[in-house]
């Protein structure tokens, strides 16, 4: 059970963090590139390390963690080659936070669909946030009005889109239920 709330509390710290980030982005959108590939490098990191313990948390539905191990994995990796290569990677910064965006929202497609089918009445705020997350993703990914502040600004709503994301799973999806404890073997631990 301490495994469950840590995680929990990990995720959502984790996921306030990128809504600090992403709103720090959009009301300073002059903030330099490479300040972005550290700041985003970092998240990254801190992000993929809690998706790591999430992974191995006790979790009775895995609805939250069910893809947390590669995801993490990801995460931690471009977050170092972001924060110790900056330079090289700063036109890939964009690319790389709408990918994750992109991607962490349609697979939190399936974790809404699967909270609705386990009776998680909240599962249409999952829903709605993997959507527009997904959205703002693929337009950091294709940059349609081709870079500028507009880019920065963006990366900043994404990364705002991805905190309240993983918010709204954390928050509404990662339960120790009474029921669950009654149903563990003598001596289990959640």
């Amino acid at each position: 059970m301490k495994t469950i709330q840590a995680a929990k509390s990990g995720y959502i710290i984790s996921s306030l963090a990128f809504c600090a980030a992403g709103i720090f982005l959009v009301v300073y959108p002059e903030v330099s590139a490479r300040a972005l590939c550290y700041l985003a490098g970092g998240l990254l990191i801190v992000c993929g390390v809690m998706k790591l313990v999430g992974y191995w948390s006790r979790d009775p539905y895995q609805l939250a963690f069910q893809f947390d191990l590669a995801f993490g994995l990801l995460s931690l990796v471009m977050g170092l080659v972001m924060v110790l290569h900056p330079f090289s990677v700063i036109r890939l910064v964009y690319f790389a936070i709408g990918i994750v965006a992109l991607t962490d929202g349609l697979l939190k497609l399936q974790t809404a669909l699967d909270a609705r089918r386990f009776g998680i009445r909240k599962w249409w705020l999952i829903i709605a946030a993997a959507v527009l997350t997904s959205l703002f993703g693929l337009l950091l990914i294709l940059d349609p009005f081709a870079g500028g502040m507009w880019l920065l600004t963006m990366a900043g709503l994404t990364m705002l889109l991805e905190g309240i994301l993983n918010l709204c799973v954390g928050i509404c999806t990662v339960k120790v239920m009474k029921k669950e404890m009654s149903r563990m073997l003598p001596g289990e631990e959640l």
